[in-house]
């Protein structure tokens, strides 16, 4: 079976995925882009950025993806379901080059854009999005995408199986937690950490046990 992966996402000291006051003019509300400059300063974002540690990461983002699922707030800004003219952040050709599957209580007809990406639209509980993603995938793995709130959920169902956290050195104070609710979650992972020259620290969990969803 596929496995549900998790890559790059990046969280604050205090443990926030994202800022507070989430707008189309800030995304990350008021985290700005501070969570993500390791990863726009690497060669796998600009041909020009560094190597290295935080490059090799990055650079596993999309090996053997067929399908990402996100939440509603990583594809629009609050209210964008009240626009029938929003897709997305990333202009007519998305950089996910596979079926997306955004979760939101808003269903809308399925989207497709240019370089292969197609935005479907579900109203599914974590465990019936990642049937229909793997599907979808046609035998490669799915990446849960984010933001924050979508990751918790899916690792609270234990469906994760590989989640790799950038731990950023910067304190937001506010917004939305990604470890909320997850208490002892490292039992049924094998976790490493690597720390980079840019400050940031690489987490990853690799699941070494079966998790809650798959349990008989």
């Amino acid at each position: 079976m596929s496995l549900a992966r998790v890559h790059s996402f990046s969280i604050s000291l205090d443990g926030f995925g994202t800022g507070e006051g989430l707008s189309q003019d800030a995304p990350f509300g008021h985290a700005g882009e501070r969570l993500h400059q390791w990863m726009v300063a690497t060669r796998w974002w600009d041909p020009g950025g560094s190597g290295g540690v935080d490059d090799a990461f990055a650079q596993q983002h999309g090996v053997g993806i067929g399908a990402e699922i996100m939440g509603a707030g990583k594809f629009g800004p609050p209210g964008w379901h009240e626009d029938p003219g929003w897709k997305g952040w990333w202009g007519p050709n998305p950089p996910f080059r596979t079926p997306v599957f955004v979760l939101t209580h808003h269903p809308r007809p399925s989207i497709e854009m240019e370089g292969g990406t197609t935005f479907h639209f579900l109203d599914a509980s974590p465990a019936e999005a990642l049937e229909t993603a793997r599907e979808a995938a046609d035998g490669r793995d799915v990446r849960i995408g984010g933001g924050p709130t979508m990751v918790r959920d899916f690792l609270a169902a234990g469906l994760v199986d590989h989640l790799h956290v950038v731990v950023v050195p910067i304190l937001l104070g506010r917004g939305v937690r990604l470890w909320e609710g997850l208490e002892g979650l490292e039992a049924g992972y094998r976790v490493e950490a690597t720390s980079s020259p840019s400050g940031v620290t690489h987490v990853t969990f690799t699941r070494t046990v079966r998790g809650v969803a798959e349990a008989p």
